[in-house]
């Protein structure tokens, strides 16, 4: 059992650096600093896209335009935290002393 919730949590923790490498990505390209035509930042920026554009698409769907301004990404992460999962792993967390736990007192 606490190794299926570790690999969740490790699942968890990896999709939030892709998205904030998507978004990072994305400045990077508004800006100018990095050229899409150059192959390698082609293949990064469309692999990010497609990981996560299917989290981000329904959440862009409800929020108002703002300009250039892209907060999906930030409003994915505040809900991925706060999502039941996340919140139901805490206490067994806790009790299994994994890390990131308060009580290191773990029943074998």
């Amino acid at each position: 059992m606490r190794a299926l919730l570790d690999v969740i949590l490790l699942v968890l923790q990896i999709y939030i650096w892709l998205l904030i490498a998507a978004a990072v990505l994305s400045w990077l390209i508004a800006f100018g600093i990095v050229n899409t035509r150059n192959q390698a930042v082609a293949m990064i920026a469309d692999f990010l896209y497609r990981i996560t554009e299917p989290a981000l698409r329904p959440i862009r769907a409800v929020l108002p335009h703002l300009g250039g301004i892209d907060i999906s990404p930030v409003i994915l992460i505040l809900i991925g935290s706060h999502h039941p999962l996340h919140l139901s792993l805490r206490p067994v967390r806790r009790w299994q002393g994994l890390p990131g736990s308060r009580s290191r007192t773990a029943c074998a």
